[in-house]
């Protein structure tokens, strides 16, 4: 089998088939094509295919490795082959296994609407029902990543409220087992039960997955660990494939310490490194492995590049986030003039998803065709459509639609029998349902709860519209929001507090623009603000998604494995990159990961921008450029009014001193 099209580092990874192997790769090191190659010299040095399993984290993921490695070897010779995420190798154990541990055929997988629902049913809480089963929820989820059952959660829980999760949590399990029930975190933790309580079913499966490779090993959970532990054992045959400077999904579970766990449990593991990069120029390396040397490293590497030098970094200091979205799309515009590169070869990547409403806005301005990926375009989202709703009834109290989305929201516990009792009554008097709910012939027919919870909804409508007559369109929605609790409703209902506070920033961000609309409009009324946002929302929801030929807008995140020729990091600012949020030092270094994520995704040109001045809930603000710029190689950048030798004595003392709390912060953790 020939591998001479692979560099020497990529050769010594597919040939290294006797020991536990560790494939350090860097961004842009073709990785991906040494773990497919790795799979056909496994079955050319004698391997049956079907005794071969690779494991990745999404379905696309898996799909794009079979079909690399069928364009390698004949179907036949594959049969058998197993490459899945882990949740389907989960399963597939567990489809065989599961009667063990009291489970029958055929059981359920729940979703996340299901557990929710479910837990309600368990929780015994009538109070504050909602923010108890979210945070419950989620915390169940966190214990069974790590590994943890309700037993030993009952043992450390140390708080009242820890307590009272561990309960609901012992609770819930026995529930699903009752049910005939799983859900998605289980098919990872019931598997290494069955194996650390059944020797058998373990004997057998570490007979059936003789090799086991692993992508994106720096994301895994502990419970995910423990499978790879189990399977690889006793024949010490494995090889995963990661890399701790693109570890970024610490809030979804992943331990990228794993890394350090394999050197402990598999001692003759060989640590092969990939550092020749296929992607970017050497000035974009240059300034990833100068930002990402100011953070812990378990493993040293240094990326590298044959591309040559390419163009320096250009960095876009702009007045505020108008002129930011604006000179950025003037840009992508000269570029495309000048060089002929299609739209789809540009990427504007953010930190949160909020941040791409001023970009949308300015493409659309300019007829350039752009596609929102990972995460709706701005008024499909949740929280945009609640506030549209409320808006839209205060100005046109005959739009149906808008009042049955935010009759409950937040909750009124107005059931689905008063919203029937009164669509049919609405109906039969040829009516609005705002007008009807108001009619003594609806009430009547209600019990005296349904009642009163109507009435207090008909106030909540009739006191707004008053205050729609006396004040302008952005102070009432500061009103609105305030009066309905509208924060504290995203607290409760959204996945997690950083998704609640996207979600409120979000809101934020509509209410500084219908302000701006108000400032840019002769007619500055209600109405024609609700109007005009209406309309954008129907032509946003008109553009073709599909298109493939398209300027591309997405979190960091959600770029992670793609890349890209020409890239704009915008927002490139302290309390956005890193997040107001990640603030201590753990947080930091992974934030500077994000960051480093974000700027391996250009291939052949950088631009980072960052706002003087930025709106930010209904104030202007003063801002500062991202402590990460000044941690990248200032020779190689263009636009040099950030470097630290512009700073004013004061700034540059200061900048030191917040150098020297990060350093004492980071070895104070380092222990």
């Amino acid at each position: 089998m020939n591998l001479q099209d692979l560099n020497k580092p990529q050769q010594q990874a597919v040939k290294c088939i006797d020991r536990p192997c560790l494939v350090l790769a860097g961004a842009g090191s073709g990785k991906t094509g040494v773990i497919t190659r790795k799979i056909a010299w496994l079955i050319h040095q004698g391997y049956a295919a079907n005794h071969i399993c690779a494991v990745t984290f999404t379905n696309k993921a898996a799909r794009e490795m079979r079909q690399r490695v069928t364009r390698l070897m004949d179907r036949q010779t594959t049969l058998g082959l197993k490459i899945s995420t882990f949740h389907s190798l989960g399963q597939r154990i567990l489809q065989q296994e599961a009667f063990r541990l009291g489970y029958r055929r055929g059981f359920s997988i729940m979703d996340s609407g299901d557990v929710e629902t479910c837990l309600q049913g368990l929780a015994h809480r009538i109070d504050q029902e909602s923010d108890y089963i979210r945070q419950s929820m989620f915390q169940i989820g966190r214990w069974k990543n790590d590994f943890i059952d309700p037993q030993s959660a009952l043992a450390t829980a140390d708080t009242p409220l820890l307590q009272a999760q561990a309960n609901l949590y012992l609770e819930y399990q026995q529930h699903l087992l009752a049910c005939n029930s799983m859900d998605f975190d289980d098919l990872i933790m019931l598997p290494v039960q069955l194996f650390r309580q059944h020797s058998e079913v373990l004997n057998n499966w570490q007979d059936k997955i003789r090799y086991l490779l692993i992508d994106e090993y720096q994301d895994t959970n502990t419970s995910q660990y423990e499978m790879v532990k189990a399977l690889c054992e006793l024949r010490q045959k494995l090889t995963v494939v990661g890399d701790d400077d693109q570890s970024i999904y610490a809030w979804r579970g992943a331990r990228p310490e794993n890394l350090q766990r394999l050197q402990q449990d598999f001692p003759s593991l060989e640590l092969i490194k990939l550092e020749q990069n296929y992607r970017s120029t050497s000035r974009i390396l240059g300034a990833a492995n100068e930002l990402i040397g100011n953070n812990r490293h378990l493993f040293e590497k240094k990326l590298w590049s044959a591309s040559g030098a390419g163009d320096p970094i250009r960095v876009f200091p702009c007045k505020n986030a108008d002129d930011e979205a604006n000179r950025v799309v003037v840009d992508i515009l000269s570029q495309r003039f000048q060089e002929h590169t299609p739209c789809r070869q540009f990427a504007i990547l953010y930190r949160s998803n909020f941040q791409s409403r001023n970009y949308e806005k300015a493409l659309r301005d300019h007829s350039i065709p752009y596609q929102v990926a990972g995460g709706n375009a701005f008024f499909e989202r949740r929280e945009i459509k609640d506030i549209m709703a409320y808006l839209r009834l205060l100005t046109n109290p005959d739009d149906d639609q808008a009042l049955l989305r935010i009759i409950n929201v937040p909750r009124r516990a107005i059931g689905a029998t008063s919203i029937e009792a009164l669509a049919a009554y609405a109906g039969s008097r040829k009516r609005s349902l705002d007008t009807a709910m108001r009619e003594l012939g609806l009430l009547e027919s209600l019990g005296n709860r349904a009642r009163v919870r109507i009435h207090e909804f008909i106030e909540l409508i009739s006191e707004l519209r008053q205050h729609a007559q006396q004040d302008n369109a952005m102070d009432l929605c500061r009103k609105l929001i305030t009066r309905i609790d509208y924060a504290d409703w995203l607290s409760e209902t959204c996945s997690s507090t950083k998704q609640a506070e996207a979600a409120m920033e979000n809101v934020m961000e509509l209410i500084s623009w219908i302000g701006n609309l108000q400032q840019e409009r002769d007619d500055k009324s209600l109405d024609a603000v609700v109007s005009h946002l209406s309309l954008i929302s129907i032509l946003e929801n008109n553009e073709d998604e599909k298109s493939q030929d398209a300027v591309q807008l997405m979190t960091i995140h959600a770029a992670k494995g793609l890349e890209f020729e020409h890239v704009y990091l915008v927002g490139f600012e302290e309390d956005s990159l890193p997040h107001h949020q990640s603030q201590d030092a753990d947080s930091i270094e992974e934030e500077r990961r994000l960051a480093y994520v974000g700027i391996t995704r250009a291939a052949a040109r950088l631009t980072l921008s960052y706002a003087k001045t930025r709106q930010k809930f209904g104030e202007m603000r003063q801002c500062e450029a991202s402590r990460f710029l000044y941690e990248l190689p200032e020779a190689d950048l263009e636009g040099a009014e950030h470097t630290l030798s512009k700073l004013s004595e004061g700034e540059k003392h200061q900048r030191g001193l917040d150098t020297f709390a990060d350093l004492k912060a980071l070895l104070g953790t380092a222990d």
